[in-house]
């Protein structure tokens, strides 16, 4: 029986036509977590599951700009097939789009059957069986930032901020939001159906914080990966651009992607609580913690991927910049909440909104888990404000320091998988080459006058 046959797929195809939907739009993330897709009219539906839907292997490889990069496997291979099958059990209608509903996308090598190298969404699968393999079973929340810009043909690039009110961090309501774009937002995801909890204005204008509810580790990137690209979508319906660049604007901040992270073993108790234990932290939480800080130069690379992301960085900017951990303590790079019990977490605050979801997941799991594995402790956790270098190391502070240490990091790189690591540095320094050839706007007005 072919996979068209099976009843799930003819289920499926029967609840969405009562529901009226024709089309059913495949989406899979690239290396940069940009979203892929295809539209599929329902009637092919069959054929898409049967024989997958084939795409050009490079487009792991093209940059935003649309460049192929002379990855191993792209180009030099004579630009080869990935498959992409509907993962039926993510379909889910799409409020903002009549007629139309969305699902991931399942990636493998039509060559050798198994999962693309590239494949984000693989990589984190096999890192969440590796935690599993050890009875850990990851939990996580993700929180993201993002700003929202109206189009503006004399601005710079033609986008201003949406609003510039100052002093609006945790406000909701129309003093720095005139259009309600984040209550209108929140309800479409709510409909959406991707766990979205709350939000709020942040810290500088036109900035929007959207929290996810906490998950298992492979829902959870799902999520979050769903949740950008739809925020993107119902700003472009708009004619306006939200952005989860590190840091769009010199007079402004950056914006985060904090994640909250936890584990249960096999019957589902959070093994990071323990009363009895220094700080109420269990030796399990203790160990990833100690494994994510002396892990945290390589993780910088997955964490803050782009040339931009550095920018973010800096004394005061609550963005960290230093290795170090702490009791419900924002200044530093991993924070402990202050709940116990059942609510037992760390949140790893290194991340920015750019970052992959797959691959900021997969990363600060592996990290965690080489901790786990090694047993060893934390240091002592910083008290007071952070962002002193006579107490904690630095952090790579280049997009090329951080693809060193990524590169250098031989446990993490083997836990990612060396042809992941090797296409995702390849990737990564044509970007910062491409980047340092570039005469940007600053040298002009720098030099061009006076020299």
């Amino acid at each position: 029986m072919s996979a068209s046959d099976t009843p799930p797929v003819r289920q499926h195809m029967e609840r969405l036509a009562a529901q009226g939907i024709d089309v059913v739009r495949v989406t899979y993330p690239d290396l940069i977590g940009t979203d892929r897709a295809r539209d599929v009219l329902l009637d092919h539906l069959p054929s898409a599951c049967d024989h997958g839907l084939a795409f050009c292997r490079a487009v792991y490889h093209t940059s935003p700009q649309g460049d192929v990069v002379p990855v191993a496997g792209g180009l030099d291979a004579g630009l080869p097939d990935i498959c992409v099958r509907p993962d039926l059990d993510t379909l889910t209608a799409l409020p903002w789009e009549p007629g139309v509903a969305t699902c991931l996308g399942n990636v493998t090598d039509p060559a050798t059957g198994q999962p693309a190298p590239e494949s984000p969404r693989d990589l984190l699968r096999t890192v969440v069986d590796r935690c599993a393999q050890h009875g850990l079973h990851p939990v996580v929340g993700p929180e993201l930032e993002y700003f929202l810009c109206d189009a503006a043909p004399d601005a710079p690039q033609g986008w201003r901020r949406y609003s510039d009110a100052a002093g609006v961090v945790y406000t909701a309501g129309l003093r720095a939001d005139g259009d309600n774009h984040l209550l209108r937002t929140l309800r479409l995801l709510r409909d959406l159906d991707i766990g979205v909890s709350n939000g709020n204005h942040e810290f500088d204008g036109s900035q929007f914080e959207i929290n996810l509810t906490h998950s298992h580790a492979m829902d959870a990137a799902d999520r979050a990966f769903r949740f950008k690209a739809a925020v993107k979508e119902l700003a472009r319906k708009e004619g306006r651009l939200a952005t989860f660049m590190a840091k769009p604007f010199n007079d402004a901040g950056g914006s985060g992607f904090h994640l909250h992270l936890s584990c249960v073993d096999d019957e589902g108790t959070n093994t990071f609580q323990d009363p009895s234990a220094p700080h109420g932290l269990s030796a399990t939480a203790r160990h990833a913690i100690a494994g994510i800080l002396a892990h945290a130069p390589a993780l910088t690379a997955l964490a803050n991927p782009t040339v931009n992301s550095y920018k973010r960085f800096g004394p005061d900017t609550l963005a960290p910049w230093l290795i170090d951990w702490g009791l419900d303590n924002r200044s530093t790079m991993v924070r402990v909440p202050p709940e116990r019990g059942a609510g037992s977490r760390l949140e790893l605050r290194l991340g920015d909104a750019s970052a992959n979801p797959y691959l900021l997941i997969a990363a600060t799991l592996a990290a965690a888990l080489l901790g786990v594995l090694a047993g060893e402790e934390p240091a002592a956790p910083l008290e007071g404000y952070g962002y002193d270098t006579t107490k904690s190391p630095m952090l790579p502070t280049t997009l090329p320091a951080a693809l060193d240490a990524l590169e250098a990091d031989t446990a993490l790189t083997e836990l990612l998988g060396k042809d992941f690591t090797a296409s995702y540095l390849s990737y990564k320094r044509d970007e910062v080459e491409r980047f340092q050839r570039h005469v940007t706007d600053w040298e002009f007005t720098e030099y061009a006058f006076h020299l």
